[in-house]
């Protein structure tokens, strides 16, 4: 990618977190969701460079980051990113998250109260992933809490399984991320990409993720936000709608064409459109 620099910053453990960096303007922060990199934010970077300074961020184990034994837990991750944030000397940042980026945010928030944070954007993750046995009938659909309790520990226990085949079962976890139009390249790229994080870390990280349950921070959430969802997602898109209606004059914007779960990439245009007039909206 033209004109984009890449960076290393150290931390408070010693390892050293890989971003990608562009432009300059006000702060916009690029958070990648699970076992994702901040190469794959490139359509964003590439536009958003133009009119702001763009960071993009490998969290610890995924990309071009250090691969350490621990620290692959939300609250690490967070941590990271707060750091990273100091050591860039961002301020006022536009937070544009995907996925579990999105558990990342609500994470910064109740850590940090939100320090140095603007705007949040906030694409494709439900407060809640797994369905709790106790809930009425209709509130999983209602939050988007679409994934079963044996259901995603099945997935972390092969993730971590050395004799099982990781790469096959995280193939077929991200098909169902994609459209049927999504080309094969792009589809080999990506997983490439998400075998950067080894499998033993991804499962445990995927486990922390998905059983947290985040709804108590978003009506504490004070900076101008947006929700975005895909309507081919494999996340439905209640998941978006029910954190618009949590967080305090929230938007809300769902993606029609192209819209799955990497709508970013598969349809940036009309992603980086919904972002960027969001970004440009005056602050009542």
């Amino acid at each position: 990618m033209d004109g984009v620099r890449s960076g290393f910053a150290a931390m408070d453990d010693g390892v050293r977190l890989h971003y990608l960096e562009a432009g300059s303007g006000p702060d916009l922060l690029l958070v990648p969701g699970w076992s994702q990199t901040a190469a794959q934010w490139r359509h964003q970077i590439t536009d958003f460079a133009s009119t702001h300074h763009v960071v993009a961020v490998d969290h610890r184990g995924h990309g071009r980051s250090d691969k350490p034994d621990h620290g692959y837990r939300i609250a690490r991750l967070t941590a990271d990113t707060h750091q990273l944030m100091r050591a860039l000397e961002l301020d006022d940042v536009a937070w544009v998250a995907h996925s579990m980026g999105c558990a990342l945010a609500w994470s910064y928030w109740e850590l940090f109260g939100g320090a140095g944070l603007a705007r949040l954007v906030l694409f494709d993750e439900p407060a809640v992933l797994v369905r709790r046995p106790h809930w009425p009938e209709e509130l999983a659909p209602r939050l988007g809490a679409l994934y079963g309790l044996e259901q995603i520990t099945g997935v972390v226990a092969q993730l971590q399984d050395p004799q099982a085949d990781a790469e096959a079962l995280t193939a077929g976890f991200l098909d169902a991320m994609w459209t049927p139009a999504a080309t094969e390249e792009d589809r080999r790229w990506v997983l490439a990409q998400n075998l950067l994080l080894p499998r033993e870390y991804a499962g445990r990280l995927l486990l922390d993720n998905v059983m947290q349950d985040w709804r108590d921070v978003l009506p504490r959430i004070t900076v101008p936000t947006l929700a975005m969802g895909g309507a081919q997602s494999v996340i439905p898109t209640a998941a978006a709608r029910a954190v618009a209606s949590a967080v305090p004059g929230a938007a809300l914007r769902i993606l029609d064409r192209r819209g799955s779960h990497f709508a970013f990439w598969e349809n940036p245009a009309a992603f980086n459109r919904e972002v960027r007039a969001f970004l440009e909206t005056a602050v009542d």
